[in-house]
């Protein structure tokens, strides 16, 4: 079964010519749906203007390249908003659909997700500020009535850890 929400990590080098990124060097994100899932092609300037125009993207967006952050050693961590919904799209568990959709919307008020251009409004496409990764989630289209009592499950999820 195909997961609705993936997370497509950035890429350091340019997927057409090789070449690596330098530290803010413009480069654009395309996303292509296929049979599979999504598929991440990272372009620099010049791949991006000699590429073939008539092949049209799920989604494209410009970024300024930022080298990943050296990892920093967590004597225990922490659940917090970002790393339970990172645990959850590891899970193909659909009962978390409308969990992994309010920690996306909260992330992204908390500026550490960015929203990117999608096709349709099926999939809310996210882009991580900080390491450049695209999470990809499922819209459940959860109505006015529904939110709250997910946001009591996320609240419960946060201060009690995940059995993961």
């Amino acid at each position: 079964m195909q997961n609705d929400w993936e997370i497509k990590n950035r890429g350091n080098v340019c997927s057409k010519t090789g070449r690596e990124f330098g530290d803010g060097e413009s480069f654009f994100t395309l996303l292509f749906r296929e049979a599979e899932g999504f598929r991440r092609e990272d372009l620099s300037e010049e791949a991006w203007a000699e590429r073939n125009e008539n092949i049209q993207p799920y989604s494209y967006w410009k970024s300024k390249y930022t080298p990943p952050p050296p990892p920093s050693p967590e004597a225990l961590p922490k659940e917090n908003a970002e790393s339970l919904l990172r645990k959850l799209m590891e899970d193909s568990n659909p009962a978390y659909n409308n969990i992994r959709y309010i920690l996306g919307l909260m992330l992204e008020r908390k500026r550490i997700l960015k929203p990117m251009p999608g096709s349709d409004d099926e999939n809310l496409i996210y882009e991580h500020a900080a390491t450049g990764e695209t999470f990809i989630i499922l819209n459940p289209r959860l109505s006015l009535e529904q939110i709250p009592a997910v946001q009591q499950e996320v609240g419960q999820l946060l201060s009690e850890p995940l059995n993961a």
